[in-house]
């Protein structure tokens, strides 16, 4: 058996190295106009109100919700130096606006929050340290209630 056509049966279709809605003609890609119509729909769809897998349904778009909004997030539909543009840069903004908020609303995005430079201490006084126990864990727990840093937690002297 050919490997194309088991790959072909494990990933349920067609193998595709390049975006839905392009093929390959002489080495280069064009924009295949069906398929680019119903992206264009899809986008179109999700940015109407329809939720991510009701607007790829409605365009015949058999995906998984990651595929989709993976789809949606595809940067190559805006065009570049090896594919031209199926979508307009603000419908693609407009649909990645709308996948933000939806998102945040869900709960599904974190913030990232502006990131303080953490200093650790790596000057320390400690004094001779005595034998307080024979257990090894209270022994230690001495040693280190001994420790003194030279640097504040706020990473001040």
């Amino acid at each position: 058996m050919e490997m194309r056509t088991v790959l072909e049966r494990k990933a349920g279709g067609t193998m595709r190295h390049i975006p839905y809605g392009y093929r390959i003609e002489n080495g280069r890609a064009v924009i295949d106009e069906e398929q680019a119509a119903t992206v264009r729909d899809f986008f179109q769809n999700y940015i109407s109100g329809m939720a991510l897998m009701p607007a790829a349904e409605k365009v015949g778009l058999n995906l998984y919700h990651g595929s989709a909004g993976r789809m949606l997030r595809n940067k190559k539909y805006l065009g570049d130096d090896y594919y031209p543009a199926i979508i307009d840069k603000e419908t693609f903004d407009k649909a990645e606006e709308i996948r933000m908020s939806r998102a945040k609303a869900l709960g599904r995005v974190c913030e990232l929050e502006e990131k303080k430079d953490i200093i650790f201490p790596t000057n320390f006084t400690m004094p001779a340290v005595k034998k307080v126990s024979d257990d090894p864990f209270e022994q230690a727990a001495y040693a280190y209630s001994l420790i003194e840093s030279e640097v504040d937690g706020d990473g001040t002297k």
